[in-house]
């Protein structure tokens, strides 16, 4: 029999155990799953944060350490965790940032707010928008949540760049890399988004340079994290009319407070971090895989990089 902890919230058990438990036993794997620690060995940890584990060295013996989250940031630097992480790619989470991402770039693209907002009895002389093809947008981070946005976009013909740290080749997206390659990426961008990963290196990579790099009136989406971007230069860029609109999922401090500056700033959709979410239908599937794999001694699936932090 195999162990496992459901290290996470409260809230996670009645969500997750029934679709868990289903998704063993469709692999194959006999496992007891505990909601909180005993005091007794595990073979392997389910984690999100939140819940009452931090210090993985009060469970020895774990073989690995299956994060819920597809972002790392809040558990890659912990000194206690030694033994091999991974992150969660769900289906349904990819699925459903695709849905999001087009929506807002179609939303930006179309000059729907204009219309939307507009009902006021005018008839605007407004400027058609022109044909996807015609319409550059920069899709920086090319894992497999902006890989897919960008094959997405790509297929409903807008002109697509991509940037990651380290090359890449996807089909009908042109790819960039290094400096260079996110200097480039930025000076086309009418509409930019944003799905990198949260490292020492992409903290404010969006800075008061790199925002003035974009052209003129350009739109951010911003379904990534939140740190992605300075929030002083966004707020002054678009401010002076340098940029847009910014559409933000994400942000340094969730619940984004009452108080902050982003509620009132004009040029910026406020979303409550709903761009898209682990499903435990699909996403209990790739633990149970990861398991499999585990025991058979087979390599786990999106092993985290740590020097990389992700």
């Amino acid at each position: 029999m195999i162990r496992a902890l459901l290290a996470a919230p409260q809230r996670y058990w009645p969500e997750w155990s029934p679709h868990l438990a289903s998704a063993f036993e469709a692999a194959g794997l006999e496992v007891e799953l505990a909601p909180e620690a005993d005091g007794g060995a595990y073979d392997y940890v389910i984690y999100a944060p939140g819940g009452a584990l931090s210090d993985f060295s009060t469970v020895p013996g774990v073989k690995a350490v299956f994060s819920l989250w597809a972002g790392v940031e809040k558990i890659v630097g912990n000194p206690t965790l030694t033994m091999p992480l991974t992150r969660m790619v769900d289906p349904g989470l990819v699925e459903g940032m695709v849905e999001f991402v087009t929506g807002h770039v179609l939303r930006h693209h179309l000059g729907m707010d204009a219309h939307i907002h507009g009902q006021d009895g005018t008839w605007r002389n407004a400027v058609v928008p022109p044909l996807a093809r015609h319409r550059k947008v920069s899709v920086l981070g090319l894992g497999q949540l902006g890989g897919a946005c960008a094959r997405a976009l790509a297929a409903l013909n807008f002109d697509v760049v991509g940037w990651s740290r380290r090359p890449k080749t996807l089909d009908g997206v042109t790819c960039l890399s290094g400096d260079d390659g996110l200097e480039e990426a930025l000076a086309r961008a009418e509409i930019l988004v944003l799905l990198l990963p949260l490292t020492p290196s992409t903290e404010n990579l969006l800075d008061a340079k790199r925002l003035a790099t974009l052209p003129k009136g350009a739109c951010i989406v911003n379904p990534g994290r939140g740190p992605l971007i300075d929030d002083d230069a966004l707020l002054a860029a678009l401010a002076s009319g340098a940029l847009g609109h910014a559409t933000l999922d994400v942000f340094r401090q969730e619940p984004l407070p009452p108080e902050h500056p982003f509620w009132a700033a004009k040029g910026v959709t406020v979303t409550p971090h709903i761009a898209s979410a682990t499903r435990p239908e699909t996403a209990a599937h790739v633990v149970a895989e990861n398991m499999r794999r585990a025991e058979a001694g087979e390599p786990l699936l999106h092993l985290v990089d740590r020097s990389a932090g992700y």
